[in-house]
């Protein structure tokens, strides 16, 4: 089996590769998310997505991807808030795996310009977010109405 999560630093082409092999050997493919990259203290960083994004085409297998943005994810954190799909906010800085998912699975999605937030993602997005806020601080005055 190859899980791909988070790859830090010290994650090589050559454990790429590896991973590869396997996945061409008959491993299972598993995902822990789509994120293609992240803000760290030294400036956007490339994310697991970018990795399994390179795996899934090269491979030609689909990975089961366990986090955002699959739509598993969303129905069992609304399941476990004992709600329905448009009762949940997805607040997030990433407008496709973040926002855009949720919505496709029927939640309102909130996008906040901080984190990895980056305008001309926003642009080339599937989608457009319900509501767009500037602060995760401004997000009790947005669900107050």
């Amino acid at each position: 089996m190859v899980v791909v999560g988070g790859a830090g630093l010290n994650f090589t082409h050559r454990q790429l590769n590896r991973a590869f092999g396997h996945l061409l050997d008959g491993a299972a493919f598993v995902a822990m998310h789509r994120n293609l990259y992240w803000r760290t203290a030294a400036g956007m960083e490339l994310d697991t997505g970018a990795y399994v994004a390179a795996l899934e085409e090269s491979s030609g297998l689909a990975p089961v991807v366990l986090g955002k943005p699959s739509p598993d994810f969303f129905a069992t954190g609304v399941a476990e808030l004992g709600l329905t799909p448009d009762r949940v906010a997805m607040v997030g800085d990433d407008v496709e795996n973040d926002v855009v998912a949720a919505q496709r699975c029927g939640l309102t999605g909130v996008l906040v310009r901080t984190g990895k937030y980056r305008p001309e993602a926003v642009d080339r997005a599937s989608g457009t977010p319900d509501h767009v806020i500037d602060s995760f601080a401004d997000v009790p005055a947005l669900l107050a109405g």
